[in-house]
């Protein structure tokens, strides 16, 4: 079934951006779709979450949220090297530390300002088409493991061979921590359950509607689960290409 995949999808080497206007045209999708952001200091294993709040070209400056979990700011205050990854529409966009930031709280709100990065790394990740359900579709899902203290149920909105979107009612991003490995993750597929380990890379509570919105990445999938994934993936790929002519 793997085959069966456009080779069209297949993932796009990473480019080196270098020039200030590639570098801040990049992060001002990050900055203006209030992508999260994952902060990881080289010698350190835990990840914190920010986001990027300004950005100013002419002044070489950027601009990241406090960190969450707070206790991530003593190592940026020491100076230890970090890197800062996002993802904007399936594009990977990430750097490394570029010097110190200092705290600035002028604004009434705390935020950590520095230079613009010398590098930023852009890197189309999808290796598969990602296919979104229709709501009237829509897959039920469980998310559960030892680092979860009670079973959190949702929906599948999107998937490919790499990874889902979920949506969840409510706020529930005190229960996830971002970069966490959640070892039970079920979706009620039309043919039948799977059941695989995912990694949480995305995580934002939309107040407007009381809805928690997920993005996971399959973690170590077994080859069966691996199949389920994509015969599903290409089942709704089809479909979606049997709509597309229709329409026309």
């Amino acid at each position: 079934m793997s085959n069966a995949l456009s080779v069209d999808d297949a993932p796009q080497p990473p480019k080196v951006l270098s020039t200030p206007l590639e570098i801040s045209s990049n992060l001002r999708q990050l900055l203006e779709s209030h992508d999260p952001l994952i902060i990881t200091f080289h010698e350190r294993s835990q990840r914190f979450q920010s986001y990027l709040v300004d950005l100013d070209r002419d002044s070489n400056m950027i601009a990241l949220d406090e960190m969450i979990p707070r206790d991530g700011e003593r190592y940026l205050l020491a100076g230890e090297p970090f890197r800062v990854e996002g993802f904007h529409e399936g594009v990977r966009i990430a750097w490394e530390s570029n010097g110190r930031l200092n705290i600035d709280e002028s604004g009434g709100s705390r935020c950590y300002r520095g230079s613009l990065p010398d590098e930023v790394v852009y890197h189309q990740r999808r290796n598969a088409f990602r296919a979104a359900l229709k709501l009237a579709q829509l897959v039920n899902v469980n998310l559960d493991g030892e680092k979860l203290k009670a079973l959190i149920s949702g929906k599948l909105l999107d998937i490919s061979a790499t990874g889902c979107k979920l949506r969840f009612d409510g706020d529930i991003t005190g229960s996830l921590q971002l970069g966490q490995v959640y070892d039970r993750f079920s979706a009620d597929l039309p043919f039948g359950k799977m059941t695989a380990p995912v990694e949480l890379r995305y995580l934002h509570f939309e107040e407007r509607i009381s809805t928690t919105f997920a993005g996971v990445r399959f973690h170590n999938m077994s080859g069966l689960v691996q199949r389920q994934v994509e015969r599903f993936v290409y089942q709704l790929q089809r479909e979606a290409r049997r709509f597309d002519k229709d329409d026309l």
